[in-house]
């Protein structure tokens, strides 16, 4: 168990990446400390279930990442209860489609809270531990609408784009600290939210569940096959190792190809 004594948080953790990444960093003995929304009893077992994993502690913030004062809330009762967070997962993420001369004002404003700046927010209080410590790991889930864009999906895009850049900027300015700056960039990944989509999608345009998943969800990806969360987990899990410490402001697609055209 190589991470046992270091302590994780995972923001956007009780469900789909998130949480496939606590799994991978729990098995290794890391500390975690979950946020998300959810089931009161469900976030609580996969707690439990945490901790039976890494032998450790798993801590639950209910922490809204589109208030500043909320982050720092949660930011400080992992100092308190950690001594700081050693590995930063930023992972939370929402998505609202629709032309920009439609799209609702007030989306735009979550959409950069939650995707940017609580990114932004998480990564300015966890860097001085990290850097007092000499280790420490930002690893942030960008997209592969970071590096190309969709239409009806303006301010996703933006985001996104903003998150590869502000990966990027950190990671020269931690380059010498011990610290490395990263983020990976998923294609359509298989979770419970792609999936309930499928019907939907199937009514909407009179499509079978196959021509839904292959003309739709995966036209962009020439591999025809979903990312798992698992598969992004393993890669968040590398980038933790002593052997992945010179890679440091990289965008590592994980696409299946979609951004090599």
């Amino acid at each position: 168990m190589f991470l046992k004594g270091k302590t994780a948080l995972i923001t956007g953790s009780t469900s789909g990446i998130g949480l496939a990444c606590a799994r991978a960093l729990a098995g290794e003995g890391a500390n975690v400390v979950l946020n998300g929304f959810g089931d009161a009893t469900e976030i609580e077992a996969i707690r439990g279930e945490l901790e039976q994993a890494s032998g450790a502690r798993a801590l639950y913030s209910a922490a809204d990442l589109t208030r500043a004062e909320a982050i720092e809330a949660m930011m400080a009762e992992a100092a308190e209860a950690f001594g700081g967070v050693d590995i930063l997962v930023n992972n939370a993420g929402m998505q609202h489609v629709a032309p920009l001369d439609q799209f609702p004002p007030d989306r735009w404003d979550l959409i950069i809270a939650l995707n940017l700046s609580a990114v932004f927010h998480t990564t300015r209080l966890a860097l001085p531990g990290m850097k007092a410590k000499g280790w420490g790991r930002v690893i942030n889930t960008a997209s592969a609408h970071s590096l190309v864009a969709s239409p009806n999906k303006a301010p996703y895009v933006a985001s996104k784009h903003g998150v590869a850049g502000l990966t990027k900027a950190v990671a020269l300015e931690a380059a010498t600290s011990g610290v490395t700056v990263n983020c990976i960039s998923p294609g359509y990944v298989w979770t419970p939210l792609v999936e309930n989509q499928i019907p939907d999608t199937m009514k909407a345009r009179g499509l079978t569940r196959e021509q839904v998943m292959n003309d739709v969800l995966l036209a962009a990806q020439p591999t025809k096959q979903f990312v798992t969360v698992d598969q992004v987990a393993a890669l968040a899990l590398f980038l933790c190792r002593d052997e992945a410490a010179s890679i440091t402001g990289a965008n590592l697609s994980m696409d299946g190809g979609w951004t090599a055209a």
